[in-house]
């Protein structure tokens, strides 16, 4: 089912101008690039944007709330690819009119402003730097991807769930910097989770009971707690560099060493 159109977004307002297309840019030359999108698409959790072996004709930016992109397999397993927040752009992967080889759908309520496929080359040569900006994006999405293809093939099931949760608490901590906070809500179940990592659901929740036991973390109801960010990083394999290059790279790199690599430490 196709994602309803409806009013557009306030560019002002919207979150993905911390870390996103728009990232950066003046009012002006926001408004510029908001003259090429089409209607603003609003979905509610558990809704498709993406359908595996539609075709994608647009770009979707992603300005509030959280998606996935996933396939499935012959016998229904799937697969989650990755997590989308705010800032997030999807459809960027396929050719103009060319069907997709995944989907993405909606894991939160969610809204994207569209940008026809067709109107990237004016705009690009309009807009020289939103290129750029486009391929630093799906830069950071491949070096995410690797490491994700990495967990599913080499690392423990600890390290895999540690690994993932980390991220997801840094790279949503990123979209509040200056924000000190002991834990926070992120809408994944133990079922994305596992079909994010490769695991059974008997062995995420088994995994997650000895982090709890470990004092390392606390995960319940939807509400991840750091309780031992040192341990947790340490079993993950993360460094604080890895930390910055899962964040936004809109933000200064002073900004983003004193918010987000600390972070992690600074929520327990």
């Amino acid at each position: 089912m196709k994602a309803p159109r409806s009013a557009r977004v306030d560019c002002e307002t919207c979150q993905a101008r911390v870390d996103g297309l728009c990232s950066g840019y003046s009012d002006s030359t926001v408004e510029f690039i908001s003259g090429y999108r089409t209607n603003d698409r609003h979905l509610k959790a558990g809704q498709d944007l993406l359908n595996l072996g539609e075709p994608c004709d647009a770009i979707f930016n992603l300005v509030d709330g959280w998606m996935f992109r996933y396939t499935i397999l012959a016998d229904g397993r799937r697969q989650i690819l990755d997590f989308a927040l705010p800032g997030a752009v999807l459809g960027f992967h396929s050719p103009l009119g060319a069907t997709i080889s995944f989907g993405a759908q909606a894991l939160t309520d969610a809204v994207v402003c569209v940008i026809p496929h067709n109107a990237l080359g004016h705009l690009s040569q309009r807009q020289p730097d939103l290129g750029l900006r486009l391929a630093l994006l799906m830069a950071r999405e491949r070096s995410l991807s690797f490491d994700h293809l990495t967990s599913v093939g080499r690392r423990s099931a600890h390290e895999r769930i540690a690994r993932l949760l980390l991220e997801l608490f840094v790279r949503s901590r990123a979209g509040w910097p200056g924000y000190q906070i002991e834990e926070m809500h992120l809408p994944v179940t133990q079922e994305h989770i596992g079909d994010a990592t490769g695991l059974t659901g008997v062995h995420v929740n088994r995994v997650l009971r000895d982090l709890g036991k470990e004092g390392i973390l606390k995960f319940s109801y939807r509400r991840l707690s750091i309780l031992e960010p040192d341990k947790l990083m340490d079993l993950a394999g993360i460094d604080q560099e890895l930390l910055q290059s899962w964040t936004g790279s809109g933000r200064s790199e002073a900004r983003a060493q004193g918010d987000l690599a600390g972070g992690c430490r600074q929520a327990a």
